[in-house]
């Protein structure tokens, strides 16, 4: 049933349907596309969509942070601690993801870029190994897609539930059209505006965490079927030297549109992982002080999952960066041990030309400043404890109290 309202979560075989590495980034592109980022196809609504792109903005990545902020000036003697922790925790966010977002939609044009460099790598995969390859990564793309699309949603939901039960606004966001104070309809009507709000932000803030995720595990699919190439460089027996030569270039070419990929959504990711780091210990610390001193079990699940959320948003793509220097690493040892050695003098200038280039590793840097590894997330999210030390040597659970 999953499978037939989702179908490419499914690994389909080769005989079933021929997928391609865009096939990846399908439910990503829809994603883009309902937040008001990437144009439909259709001609019809790509006419009113720039005012759904304006609408979005100026609801999402403008008012909602306005509104948050505004709420403090205007409604703070209203607040409990832990009511307050939870606004401050997701204002601090939402104003990370307006400067997400702001990265994330100028990049579109090197989105589509990016994307026809996939459709050139993909036409090097011709064997039936290689192409299942494809496919697992287009399952494996869409999969965990919808496994952040649940999480999101489900802190959104929780939140929305536990507070409206308990007679409380879930993010008491500043709403002057709505007096929730007046009547219970007022007050759920109200509930509902600020979980329908929220949702449009949970969803800004799901595709500008999971974009570079998603692009850069394709990236990684093409870098293991580089390595495969460059371990059978020369070992078939059938092919002449001007055949081995050539096999040698395309290798050269693949790697050098590898590192084009790289190089064109690099300034994209850096910007968006680069304020993922600033905030990320200080939220998930301010969070952590609400779900130890302030909370009950319901609304202790809903900060629990906007935890696992923020943790979600850095730690995946640094593993994954991790996991690509692994592998370019490994793609200098299978060069270099690949059957060059009796090759003739053409052969071997190239090779060793290659050998010299492909050394460089691919490392991604956050705004320029932070190497994006396990080892930089790690020291991100020690910042959290650090923030939760701090209240306890202040007594601040005691004073709000």
């Amino acid at each position: 049933m999953l499978y037939k309202l989702f179908p490419r979560m499914r690994v389909w075989t080769l005989k079933e349907r021929q997928l391609s590495s865009r096939d990846a980034l399908v439910y990503l592109d829809r994603g883009m596309c309902v937040v008001g980022w990437m144009p439909p196809k259709n001609k019809c609504w790509r006419r009113v969509y720039p005012l759904w792109s304006a609408l979005t903005t100026l609801m999402v990545m403008i008012l909602l942070v306005l509104s948050l902020f505004i709420s403090y000036i205007k409604d703070l003697r209203s607040f409990t601690a832990g009511q307050f922790l939870t606004s401050l925790s997701v204002a601090l966010n939402c104003l990370g993801l307006s400067i997400k977002a702001s990265y994330t939609f100028a990049g579109m044009k090197r989105f589509q870029h990016a994307k026809k460099l996939l459709d050139r790598m993909d036409e090097r995969c011709r064997s039936a190994e290689q192409r299942e390859q494809l496919h697992q990564n287009v399952a494996r793309c869409n999969r965990i897609y919808m496994c952040y699309q649940v999480m999101y949603c489900f802190y959104a939901a929780s939140t929305f539930l536990a507070a409206s039960c308990s007679g409380q606004l879930p993010w008491k966001i500043y709403n002057p059209l709505i007096d929730w104070r007046a009547s219970d309809f007022n007050f759920w009507l109200a509930a509902f505006v600020e979980y329908v709000w929220m949702s449009g932000a949970v969803m800004q803030d799901q595709i500008a965490d999971l974009y570079p995720i998603i692009y850069f595990l394709t990236l990684r699919t093409h870098l293991l079927m580089l390595k495969q190439r460059l371990e059978r460089l020369r070992t078939d027996p059938r092919m002449n030297e001007d055949e081995n030569y050539a096999e040698l270039i395309k290798c050269i070419i693949d790697h050098r549109l590898i590192i084009e990929f790289c190089n064109t959504l690099k300034p994209v990711v850096s910007g968006t992982i680069f304020v993922q780091f600033i905030l990320c210990g200080v939220v998930i610390g301010l969070s952590m002080i609400n779900i130890i001193y302030f909370s009950n079990f319901w609304t202790g699940l809903g900060i629990a999952f906007f935890i696992c959320d923020l943790l979600m948003e850095t730690f995946p793509f640094c593993y994954i960066c991790n996991m690509i220097i692994t592998d370019c690493e490994q793609l200098t040892n299978c060069l270099f041990h690949s059957n060059w050695q009796s090759a003739d003098r053409r052969y071997r200038t190239t090779f060793l030309y290659f050998l010299q280039n492909i050394q460089q590793p691919i490392v991604m840097t956050a705004g320029g400043v932070f190497v994006i590894s396990l080892g930089t997330n790690i020291t991100v999210a020690k910042l959290a404890f650090s923030v939760v030390t701090c209240a306890r040597q202040l007594n601040i659970a005691e004073k709000f109290s």
